[in-house]
């Protein structure tokens, strides 16, 4: 069922299916993608109340007021994400995401694990270390983040607002290349991407993560605390696609350290970066399994 929510500076559009009395689980998605990539998994969740945003400049999610910086860092993903848990009185959740979903959760799993029953996270440990930015990485990882680098320079800003569907979905195939989506399926999530505030946000998150852009100062306090690189002190079950074109199958045993409170990681054969539209069944079982942990 399709409901709004007003959460801090937003009016968040957001899903919800299962048990309106059950255990609250809050499934976040990525870039290019939508709340469409848990239509499979939520069914799976029999029991749980399931909740399902859209994101900041997705959907039919839209900011309140036109003064507010369509930021699109790591900080105010989190901050979203804590508002829309305050708005609907929900004291604990588990958190599932991937992608930019799974940064949201595991800041606030991080920053705020009293509202954090468990975390499922795709890639693991990606609260994004700015400070590092300008390190190089290995070249077979450089390759993979072309379009970050193409979102740096105003030509960039140009070809997402003129291309945007061209684009979200070349990424779809290179990012899942064993994944045979049809046509139907990516036209159904690229009605998200309409969202007016969709290239602004998009863009400011791909400049702001290499420290590029200036961020948004009401955030800046969580900005702070992120710098820290916090520890993730709540039960936790990482996954990794062994076929996902832009983070790769690799795990970080430094990044696998900063989980304190309990880490499994799954590594999926056949499978690219968009997790739980390509193996919904593995998804849920994780959200089951790390419920079973608390």
């Amino acid at each position: 069922m399709l409901k709004r929510v007003t959460a801090g500076v937003l009016d968040i559009a957001y899903l919800e299916a299962g048990d309106p009395a059950g255990p609250p689980v809050i499934l976040l998605h990525g870039f290019p993608y939508d709340v469409r990539a848990y239509a499979q998994v939520a069914p799976l969740l029999p029991g749980y109340r399931v909740l399902m945003p859209w994101l900041r400049g997705y959907g039919a999610t839209r900011f309140l007021s036109e003064a507010t910086p369509r930021s699109g860092e790591q900080a105010v993903l989190g901050q979203d994400l804590r508002a829309f848990m305050d708005a609907l009185a929900i004291p604990r959740a588990v958190l599932g995401g991937y992608d930019w979903g799974g940064r949201a959760a595991c800041i606030v799993a991080a920053l705020w694990p009293e509202r954090v029953v468990g975390l499922v996270t795709a890639e693991g440990y990606n609260i994004q270390d700015i400070a590092a930015s300008a390190r190089p990485a290995p070249p077979e990882m450089e390759h993979r983040y072309w379009y970050q680098y193409y979102l740096h320079g105003e030509r960039g800003r140009a070809g997402l607002a003129e291309n945007r569907d061209e684009f979200c979905r070349l990424l779809w195939r290179l990012w899942s290349p064993d994944w045979a989506f049809s046509e139907a399926d990516f036209a159904a999530t690229a009605t998200a991407f309409a969202n007016p505030d969709f290239v602004p946000v998009v863009v400011h998150s791909y400049r702001h993560r290499f420290g590029l852009v200036p961020g948004d100062p009401a955030v800046a306090p969580v900005e702070a605390l992120l710098a820290r690189q916090p520890p993730i002190t709540v039960p936790s079950i990482a996954f990794f696609g062994a076929s996902d074109g832009v983070a790769g199958p690799g795990r970080d045993a430094a990044a696998e350290a900063r989980f304190t409170g309990g880490l499994e990681s799954r590594v999926l054969p056949g499978i690219g970066h968009n997790i739980p539209q390509e193996a919904p069944g593995a998804f849920a079982a994780a959200i089951r399994d790390v419920t079973a942990q608390r």
